[in-house]
């Protein structure tokens, strides 16, 4: 077993625990306390200083009691980043209802398997800032929500009222505060539930390790409705009273001028948008301009060594790294400020986490060895909505969340992600990782980004390789197989290289591997 050891590991956890307020929603009431005028959210149309979020809220969540909302009721908020979608979900949280946040940009199909499974009172739309809102809204005969007092953008919204409530919970740690849905790398949605002290716990340590503070202005790209941008980006930058600026989809070029115009002092990012803004910056000959940008951080995916190195030499800046997934709050491991790594860990556990790593036989390997690895603390998720036997077969009795990962933690502590468990690729007898076969890809000058899946072949599995090249690139794919060659052991050399336009991704800039091997199989 071992216990976080960073420079921070003497913060007093049971003092931080209780120190946290009750409910996520108590942040705009306090942000409002601290400083009213300080603006707390801003998008393309409008702002809201804390004391007119705290309002909103407030009118927010008395019109959905006005609509028969009551505490454990799903409220379903199908949205991009918007002022609405914030509003919204402190307001549910608020009545003690969990907020099912949802990206407007999934299918029909997606987003009514969700709907279906989860059985929200309410569904809202935010329709101003998201045209796919708009769409779903208007296929589900939704009705224009009435006006509050404080202008949020248009919503609508539609009422079930057969929809039956779970039961509540005083305690935070037991309270439903999220309901969020994730197709980790199977592509079945499973409804992950987070209670308040989850995103708590990670909202104010995230923003405590970063030292996050009223003068930081945070681009608010990763989607809310994923746990990263939920917890770490909006609850975290709020509770420690920052400005959030949100973006409802990743756009290079409005990156790029929020950096340069705006006074953005965080962005928050997966390995895509980094290698994407950079590829915009470099194919359009921009000079790079971020004055105030103190912190550039990578999670979500893992961080290969050549896109660290171009953006730190374009940044000017650490490029800093972490680990986490939906069903830990996100964050399990971070790199420090204060100290920033020339490698690709992603840092230390954090204050109040204990990681293990396992063998595939249940026991812990030796130190430096790759095993499963198990987390257990105050991240750790209540259970999957709806399914105890995958919540059973996912943390064990004593608290340990399993989570499918492949990692191995360095003599000075810090953790390395090797890959997935199930995306394992046995050939030959060895054990391809496809993060490594990745970083090779990723390392040649023509790669924005990869992807590696195993095919079964008799007796055996190969290596295929995905790749999407940058404007105007010419090498072929014969070329890059020969790079290949040269940088890996032969049972690691792809068997087929594969360029496409632009690979399958999520909302988040995640690649869905899925899609991938559904595209070999057909």
């Amino acid at each position: 077993m071992t216990i976080a050891s960073s420079a921070h590991s003497s913060i007093d956890i049971p003092a931080f625990l209780a120190a946290l307020p009750a409910r996520i929603s108590d942040i705009p009431a306090l942000a409002a306390a601290r400083d009213p005028h300080h603006v707390a959210l801003i998008e393309d149309a409008r702002q809201l200083s804390a004391a007119q979020l705290a309002n909103a809220v407030d009118a927010a969540a008395a019109q959905l009691r006005a609509w028969g909302v009551r505490g454990g009721d799903r409220v379903m908020i199908v949205a991009e980043n918007s002022i609405a979608q914030i509003v919204l979900l402190f307001a549910t949280a608020q009545l003690d209802a969990w907020a099912l946040v949802s990206n407007a940009r999934l299918s029909a199909t997606e987003l009514d398997a969700i709907r279906a499974h989860a059985q929200p009172r309410i569904v809202a739309y935010a329709v101003a800032t998201s045209p796919d809102a708009q769409q779903h809204a208007l296929r589900h005969d939704a009705r224009t929500a009435p006006a509050l007092t404080v202008d949020i953008g248009e919503w609508a919204y539609t009422v079930d009222p057969a929809a039956v409530p779970e039961p509540t919970q005083a305690a935070a740690e037991q309270q439903c505060a999220a309901l969020i849905y994730t197709t980790g790398t199977t592509g079945a949605p499973k409804g992950v539930m987070l209670s308040h002290r989850n995103l708590l716990f990670i909202a104010a340590m995230s923003s405590r390790l970063r030292r996050v503070n009223p003068d930081d202005v945070v681009y608010a790209v990763l989607p809310i409705s994923h746990v990263y941008g939920f917890a770490s980006v909006c609850l975290g930058s709020l509770y420690a009273g920052a400005t959030l600026r949100l973006a409802p989809r990743f756009v290079p070029d409005a990156v790029r001028r929020a950096l340069s115009d705006e006074r953005v002092s965080i962005f928050q990012g997966v390995p895509a948008m980094h290698a994407k803004l950079l590829e915009h910056v470099q194919s359009n000959g921009h000079a790079w301009s971020a004055p105030r940008l103190r912190f550039a951080y990578s999670g979500g995916s893992p961080l290969d060594a050549a896109l660290k190195a171009h953006v730190q030499r374009v940044y000017g800046l650490t490029l800093h790294n972490g680990y986490g997934m939906t069903e830990s709050s996100p964050t399990v491991a971070q790199t420090m400020l204060d100290a920033p790594r020339d490698d690709c860990s992603t840092g230390h556990v954090i204050p109040g986490v204990e990681v293990r790593f396992v063998s595939m036989q249940g026991e812990d390997v030796a130190p430096g060895e790759i095993g499963e690895l198990w987390v257990r603390g105050p991240n750790v998720m209540l259970g999957y909505y709806r399914n105890p036997a995958q919540t059973h077969d996912t943390v064990t009795a004593d608290g340990w969340l399993k989570t499918g990962d492949l990692a191995r933690q360095d003599a000075d502590g810090a953790m390395h992600i090797v890959g997935r468990s199930k995306e394992l690729i046995i050939r030959s007898g060895f054990n391809v990782y496809p993060a490594e076969v990745e970083h090779v890809l990723n390392a040649h000058p023509d790669v924005v980004q990869s992807a590696v899946i195993g095919r079964a072949v008799e007796g055996n599995e190969e290596v295929l390789a995905f790749v999407e090249l940058t404007a105007g690139a010419q090498v072929s794919t014969a070329q890059l197989l020969a790079w290949c060659a040269e940088r890996l052991a032969p049972y690691k050399r792809p068997a087929e290289v594969h360029v496409l336009a632009a690979l399958p991704a999520a909302s988040t800039g995640k690649i869905l591997k899925h899609r991938l091997r559904e595209w070999i199989a057909r």
